[in-house]
């Protein structure tokens, strides 16, 4: 599964340095607004001890991670949905992704300069949300012609175009679409209009060092991340040794970026089950509530098309007795067919026939 997350902001809010410590590619990270022109792309493992521990027991020949594909973007002005600055761009490239992570400026530093020559999170994040609503509402205006046109002629559309347009008085009052409520039904009749607003949505605040442990203002309902974008470039180029004993000193017990790649990987309404053998260890990525078949097919389609069974051993289980073998003496081996749901963690090999 190509899963993309948007990482965006004001200019000069520590995004490349992020995305670098991300990475560990090196992209421009200088100090003036637009340097990020083309997004720069990395893939990153989802941080996932179980994996580890599987490796260990089965002593692969190789340990293939769950992914999440990271895209910095070029930094976002007030009037991008107008034209400005890079805005067509940038907006183009965030609606390719499958969600979005706003890095928020909260540290303060005179040798940084900050595009409206202040540090204000609340204002950078309202100047970003209004930006990505009237992007939004440009697109509901312009479908709502053809909607109406199309429902004179098909009256089943009645639904969806009022739908759309209580979500333009909603969105007209400055908020996001996905802040409206709405049955799942609604929300996919909303899908093929590929609206930045009901994108899922993260907020990192980068602080300072000294303020990693403060308490954040909840920002449109959602909780930001901490991180201190500086010490995540630093750990970044750091040996495991060397990183640990740096974590340390700073009452970190792993990097800030582990929790915001495990959040980013939550927001996506993700999971992963594991298979495990001689040749490879590996976690797929698949969506909570996926059935068997379909986590089938996320490694080939073939296994779903002729999908017969599932031997599934939960994590658990598998981390205790440490040997397939040992949980099937146990009973702790289940033959699960095509209406399982798959549960995080499942250690599982499949049966199928084409």
């Amino acid at each position: 599964m190509a899963l993309s997350i948007g990482i965006v902001g004001l200019p000069n809010v520590g995004k490349s340095t992020l995305f670098t410590a991300l990475t560990k590619n090196e992209v421009a990270a200088s100090n003036y607004p637009f340097c990020t022109i083309e997004p720069n792309v990395g893939v990153v493992a989802v941080p996932d001890s179980r994996l580890d521990r599987l490796a260990e027991l089965v002593t692969p020949q190789r340990v293939m991670p769950a992914v999440v594909e990271f895209v910095d973007i070029a930094g976002l002005v007030a009037g991008a949905s107008s034209g400005e600055g890079l805005g067509n761009k940038f907006l183009a490239n965030i609606r390719e992704t499958d969600a979005i992570a706003e890095v928020v400026r909260f540290f303060k530093d005179e040798d940084v300069v900050h595009v409206d020559g202040k540090v204000d999170p609340l204002s950078d994040v309202e100047t970003i949300k209004t930006e990505l609503v009237l992007a939004d509402l440009d697109t509901v205006e312009r479908a709502l012609p053809r909607l109406r046109k199309d429902a004179m002629r098909d009256k089943t559309l009645g639904p969806r175009v009022a739908l759309v347009e209580r979500l333009q008085a909603w969105m007209e009052q400055g908020h996001r679409a996905r802040r409206m409520e709405m049955a799942d039904h609604e929300c996919a009749m909303l899908r093929d209009l590929h609206l930045l607003t009901m994108k899922p949505m993260l907020y990192i605040a980068n602080v300072s060092e000294d303020e990693l442990d403060r308490e954040l203002p909840v920002i449109d309902g959602v909780t930001p991340i901490a991180i201190c974008a500086k010490v995540e470039s630093e750990v970044a180029e750091l040996e495991p040794v060397d990183a640990a004993e740096y974590l340390e000193s700073l009452g970190l017990t792993e990097p800030g970026l582990n929790g915001l790649i495990r959040e980013a990987y939550r927001l996506l309404g993700l999971q992963s089950f594991f298979t495990a053998g001689e040749k490879e260890a590996r976690a797929w990525t698949v969506r909570i509530g996926a059935k068997a078949p379909e986590s089938a097919g996320v490694i080939h389609s073939d296994f779903e098309r002729g999908f017969i069974k599932a031997e599934v051993i939960s994590y658990t289980d598998y981390d205790e007795l440490e040997t397939e073998a040992a949980a099937k003496a146990a009973g702790k081996l289940r033959i699960e067919g095509k209406e399982y749901v798959v549960v995080d963690g499942d250690v599982m090999h499949f049966r199928f026939n084409v």
